[in-house]
């Protein structure tokens, strides 16, 4: 009816990180995206890895933390861009899904996108539980949904469509094996950060290595 109240779903963004992305600003990047979302977050939950845990440990903590019904998560060197929450949050009131993603474009570090290129070459290529493709963490999941999944750290080596994955998609897997309805917008609405110290998680390893001392 005219002039009723649109019901605006409740988020809480998780952002996992290490100690040197606090330092460098990255996680400041981070928050302010999410700040600056045309949806606003109700919440954000930033769990900091001191010791060495790993991306797994870390974002399984921000996620304890959480007490909306949606949850979606951004790594610490990502950012989102303004339409992000809402363009998710519009596809999963209208497919009625439990899980929904859209798709990044890549920027390299010091901002400047790259839209041509397409790691994963899965732009608009429906999920089918089936036969997953491998996409990234930058999701938005029912919080009941992502908390009886969790995330744990997976052995190394393991391949889909070829390509190495760690316990983000794991959890995206797992969730699929749990019955969830996916949805994937196709749109580029999120910022992908490609640099040579990107540590994907693994403690010790790049930019996770880096502390100041």
């Amino acid at each position: 009816m005219p002039g009723a109240a649109v019901q605006v779903p409740e988020i809480t963004v998780v952002i996992p990180a290490h100690r040197a992305r606090v330092e460098n600003g990255m996680l400041d990047r981070a928050v302010a995206s999410v700040k600056a979302q045309l949806l606003p977050a109700a919440d954000i939950s930033i769990a900091i890895d001191e010791d060495g845990d790993g991306a797994a440990v870390t974002r399984q903590r921000a996620l304890d933390a959480v007490t909306t019904e949606w949850v979606s998560f951004l790594d610490s060197d990502d950012f989102f861009y303004p339409e992000h929450l809402r363009v998710l949050a519009l596809g999963a009131k209208i497919f009625k899904a439990d899980y929904t993603y859209s798709y990044y474009c890549v920027h390299f570090p010091d901002g400047k996108p790259w839209p041509q290129n397409d790691p994963l070459g899965h732009f608009g290529k429906s999920f089918n539980p089936a036969k997953p493709h491998q996409t990234t963490i930058t999701t938005l999941v029912r919080t009941e949904l992502a908390k009886a999944i969790g995330f744990r750290d997976v052995p190394e080596g393991q391949l889909i469509d070829g390509q190495h994955y760690g316990e983000d998609f794991q959890f995206t897997v797992e969730c699929a094996a749990a019955g969830a309805k996916f949805y994937h917008a196709p749109r580029r609405s999120w910022a992908w950060t490609h640099h040579r110290g990107n540590s994907s998680g693994q403690p010790g390893r790049g930019d996770a290595a880096a502390r100041r001392t």
